[in-house]
């Protein structure tokens, strides 16, 4: 069984990532955690405009959350009515980041399903504030979903590495779990000015080779300065329905998606990243 984690705002956004999830995992038994965390809720209502309104607020927000978590779910079962499926709804006065880790943890997580935005669903950002917190600070896989994208049938996988990190059986066992059923072609693409290989990367890629999916799997050399072009250009040329990126320190992840301000993003991604993390981040 496959543990998954869905954090909501209620918005169309989340609601597409919930309803791609239901379809990518329609094949397998899965065991759901519909997630909202409503501390920035709370301290951005309308109605509190004193310390003393605070507890009012508090218990109207606690209860609006748990109630649209019901009516979430009433939705839910009724768009997908797998029996492979079962789900719990978590409402929490916490901030996003604090609770995914906490439910993470304690409930052995296996992936994190959202939208690259929210609410707020600004046209000119790639991924809103709360996405990136989770991709930064969450010890977890993260399945980051576009606005509007439907396609949950990735047949087409493009795995970009520089081969310089050891990989973790378990995250490359979670992307073979992940992409099995719809018998996926996986691109691994080596980007740099050099196609020539160190012992520590050529150690990494034949791990690599032995422990990814038993399916068909390319690997391919790409000469190139820069990652984020190569990558939008393959993913373009190659009509690849996945990205999958490793997120770990100093890694192509961590370069295009936390330079020093969002607005420098280098990564306009139209179709879903799964992010696995190769290490423990903290805040």
């Amino acid at each position: 069984m496959i543990s998954v984690l869905l954090p909501t705002d209620f918005s169309e956004n989340s609601m597409n990532a919930i309803t791609y999830a239901l379809e990518f995992f329609k094949h397998q038994k899965t065991e759901f955690f519909v997630m909202h965390a409503y501390q920035n809720d709370v301290y951005d209502h309308e109605k509190l405009v004193s310390r003393e309104d605070f507890d009012e607020v508090l218990e109207e927000v606690r209860n609006q959350s748990q109630t649209n978590l019901d009516n979430l779910l009433q939705t839910v079962k009724k768009i997908s009515p797998n029996p492979k499926f079962t789900f719990h709804t978590i409402s929490s006065y916490n901030p996003l980041v604090e609770e995914a880790n906490l439910i993470a943890k304690a409930k052995n997580i296996d992936l994190i399903v959202m939208g690259t935005k929210g609410k707020s669903n600004e046209h000119h950002i790639v991924f809103g504030s709360q996405t990136f917190q989770v991709l930064k600070y969450v010890r977890c896989p993260v399945l980051a979903i576009p606005s509007n994208y439907t396609n949950a049938q990735p047949k087409h996988i493009l795995f970009p590495t520089d081969y310089l990190i050891p990989y973790k059986r378990r995250e490359l066992k979670l992307l073979c779990d992940l992409t099995g059923s719809y018998k996926s072609v996986i691109d691994v693409v080596y980007v740099s000015k050099s196609d020539k290989l160190s012992m520590r990367q050529e150690d990494n890629r034949e791990f690599l080779k032995e422990t990814i999916c038993k399916t068909e799997v390319n690997f391919h050399i790409v000469k190139s300065k820069n990652v984020a072009e190569t990558i939008q250009n393959y993913i373009k040329d190659n009509a690849i329905d996945l990205l999958v990126m490793v997120n770990t320190q100093y890694s192509f992840l961590e370069d295009m998606l936390f330079p020093s301000t969002i607005d420098k993003v280098s990564l306009d991604l139209k179709i879903p990243l799964l992010a696995l993390q190769n290490s423990t981040r903290s805040l």
